[in-house]
């Protein structure tokens, strides 16, 4: 009795002042109108959103795991004399990164699982983004207003391609060196700039005495620190924004249809941290990753053998061993196009179409409404080509980046599979463009089927004149409010007279991608209804 008066007491008081604080807090900044917005606001309940839900839980973890690793990792290049528990490299001479990362691994408590828990995470969080890019590219969610977020996202691709570098190369072991070194050729393939840059990068000639150091500040301070406000950027911009979300009944171009951040959102985004959390510690406890023992200290005069960079900057490696050797001098300068092509133009080039591409497409189409539904990859057969034919690039280029690797297993010859790669890096990316879009065509027309014979039973039926044939039953409200409503844009019309060079191509882009449809039959009253659904949101009127 005296106990849970004691405790009725203690849980009064802390109500008390609970109470307190918030309306001392509430007082001050609007905790209370902000709390009421943010709890009433409608997340999506589609399993593709949780895709950005993973890269922010994976960075969560790279934040933890890190923060105890720089408890012990110490970033200097001056020589020592290896004494650990590692037997084979004992007694040999090596930096104090690459000692102080082998004490991680087999001096410290936990150390090795936090490591590898640690690399696990960034490839997540690299994949995890790059995924969450691609279903907001195929569903169209790049488009007005959405555009400056899309812009947010692919910064946030680059500068995680950049810390994963960064964290990649902190080791100095010997496979992070031979990394180094092809960084350096990259920096001082720059046409007359290079050499000054690498000079500057390295404090003079390669390896340098200062690059880890200075790569240890860009991994643990900048690059984080920019993360970080870019995360809070997007987060923000979602919340104001909105969600897109799929066509299904109630669901509009004028309304934002999920569920409640409490207690729905909130408790099933906690289970996907904790799950998220739970598979990224199991893989470091089971799935050795990086093994910087097995390399040995790095030496600028050695490279070993079968190395490969982490998949996401594979592709670099790869479109450099694809690219032929050619050089030439100009001025008394060595241009290496062999290098320079594959590692600055090709990754430069391909970050500039992601940034432009939503303006491109607004640009094609011509359209300048809001949109808040997603498309359908179907419906928008141009573009989802364009999508696959990149992923079959980036894929073949990653290929290629093992090809002495592929050779050596199956006995090949490394020259022979190289000019294969070269002809698919190629040839691919057309074949898939084109099969896809004839694909998309092809389930626009069953979609169209569906709609005029409805869906098949599996049963067969036979007609009073005795033929036989599949039976049907009507499509449900459901699935034809699905098919119906789409936003599919109509070419421009064609340019008359002596039109500008510009207007005129930009008609044949608009011919080029949405001349090859498949129309839907729709009567009149329908479409009318599905105008009024697909309309942009109304704009407040201010009294």
């Amino acid at each position: 009795m005296l106990f849970r008066r004691r405790k009725e007491r203690a849980g009064t008081k802390a109500r008390a002042a609970a109470v307190a604080g918030f309306e001392a807090l509430d007082r001050r900044l609007p905790v209370a109108e902000t709390a009421k917005e943010l709890l009433r606001k409608a997340f999506p309940d589609h399993w593709s959103y949780l895709l950005g839900e993973f890269a922010l839980y994976s960075l969560l973890v790279l934040l933890v795991t890190g923060s105890y690793l720089t408890l012990f990792f110490d970033p200097s290049m001056a020589q020592t004399v290896y004494e650990g528990a590692y037997g084979p490299l004992r007694g040999l001479r090596m930096s104090q990164a690459y000692a102080s990362t082998l004490g991680l691994s087999f001096d410290v408590r936990g150390g090795l699982l936090i490591r590898q828990v640690h690399h696990w995470a960034a490839l997540v969080f690299v994949a995890a983004i790059g995924v969450h890019m691609l279903r907001i590219f195929f569903t169209g969610a790049f488009r007005r207003p959405r555009e400056a977020n899309w812009a947010v996202g692919v910064t946030l691709f680059l500068l995680a391609l950049l810390e994963g570098f960064c964290g990649y190369s902190l080791p100095d072991d010997l496979l992070s060196g031979t990394g180094m070194r092809t960084a350096n050729t990259i920096v001082m393939s720059i046409p007359f700039a290079g050499t000054y840059l690498s000079s500057f990068i390295w404090r003079g000639p390669f390896p340098g005495g200062v690059i880890i150091p200075r790569l240890y500040i860009v991994h643990v301070l900048f690059v984080p620190g920019v993360l970080l406000a870019l995360v809070g950027l997007h987060l923000f911009l979602v919340v104001y924004l909105k969600h897109t979300h799929w066509g299904a009944q109630g669901k509009t171009n004028r309304n934002a249809v999920g569920q409640p951040m409490f207690p729905h959102f909130t408790t099933k985004s906690t289970g996907l941290l904790m799950m998220v959390s739970g598979v990224l510690v199991l893989l470091g406890a089971v799935a050795q990753i990086n093994p910087v023992w097995a390399y040995g200290p790095y030496r600028a005069d050695q490279v070993t053998t079968d190395a490969q960079p982490d998949w996401y900057v594979g592709f670099l490696e790869g479109a450099l061993r694809l690219m032929p050797p050619w050089e030439n001098a100009v001025a008394g300068h060595t241009l290496m196009w062999n290098v320079l092509i594959p590692t600055v133009v090709l990754p430069g080039l391909l970050f500039l179409i992601l940034y432009a591409y939503p303006f491109f497409e607004k640009w094609v189409t011509g359209d300048r409404t809001e949109h808040h539904l997603c498309d359908r990859p179907r419906d928008r057969p141009a573009r989802t080509g364009l999508g696959v034919a990149a992923v079959v690039c980036y894929g073949l280029l990653l290929l290629a980046g093992g090809n002495d690797v592929i050779a050596f297993a199956f006995r090949l010859s490394v020259d022979g599979l190289t000019w294969i790669l070269r002809v698919l890096v190629v040839a691919g990316p057309v074949l898939a463009f084109w099969v896809t879009k004839r694909l998309c065509l092809a389930l626009q027309a069953r979609d169209r089927r569906r709609l005029t014979e409805g869906e098949e039973t599996g049963e067969v039926e036979q007609s009073v004149y005795g033929a036989l044939g599949e039976g049907h039953r009507p499509l449900s409200a459901k699935d034809g409010y699905r098919l119906l409503v789409r936003e599919v844009p109509t070419p421009l019309p064609a340019a008359e007279g002596h039109a500008p060079r510009r207007r005129r191509l930009r008609v044949a882009l608009s011919s080029w991608y949405y001349r090859d449809r498949v129309e839907m039959p729709v009567t009149t009253g329908q479409r009318e209804q599905i105008e009024s659904r697909l309309a942009e949101p109304a704009l407040e009127s201010k009294e």
